[in-house]
């Protein structure tokens, strides 16, 4: 029984993701998503409270997701530490700014649950400073790394790098003059965090 609610769970979760790039969605309707998923309106409301609940759990999913990629960049035994920041916020940057060129809708979604449901954001946050702090962690044992606090200084560095997740929220500039300010904006950091001669 479970196991066919998760199937239909994720069947809504894939019509509504589809309605929600082609109309947008402010213009989507509970009605909609269950016309597409062919079940009745008030089946759909036993699945999903409503509309900002389906684009909650597709964040969730998308999170998720995006997670297990940097978590596998983040603790590559064959890279530096060094390295590993470098791929961790440029795989970030490439990855959100093809997300958002190739779904723009995805960008108000975004910009919705932040002010809507901002624990959805935060726990990502959570999850990707936690990551920067392994990371530190990892420098420090390594001497790449002179930080005294890897949780206080993976809060500063993941600040310093905001524009570069989500970038069209912040800018429309194209990706190549991201990943030179990025590039830039990290060497700064590296500096830093460098032990002192």
């Amino acid at each position: 029984m479970a196991e066919a609610k998760d199937i239909t769970r994720e069947r809504i979760l894939v019509a509504a993701r589809k309605r929600f790039s082609r109309y947008g969605y402010a213009k989507t309707t509970m009605a909609d998503v269950a016309v597409d998923c062919a079940m009745s309106a008030g089946n759909l409301y036993r699945f999903f409270p409503g509309k900002l609940d389906i684009a909650e759990a597709i964040a969730r999913t998308d999170h998720q997701s995006r997670l297990a990629v940097l978590e596998r960049l983040a603790l590559a035994a064959d890279r530096s530490p060094r390295q590993r920041l470098y791929d961790f916020f440029f795989s970030e940057l490439t990855s959100t700014f093809k997300t958002f060129e190739d779904d723009p809708e995805g960008v108000e979604i975004a910009r919705i649950l932040a002010q809507a449901r901002p624990a959805v954001q935060n726990e990502r946050i959570a999850a990707e400073r936690w990551l920067i702090s392994r990371m530190l962690d990892d420098g420090n044992q390594s001497g790449d790394f002179a930080v005294a606090d890897s949780v206080a200084i993976s809060e500063i560095v993941h600040a310093a790098t905001l524009k570069f997740r989500f970038s069209q929220r912040w800018t429309r500039a194209p990706l190549d003059v991201l990943e030179r300010e990025l590039k830039g904006v990290l060497d700064l950091i590296m500096t830093g965090l460098a032990p002192r001669k």
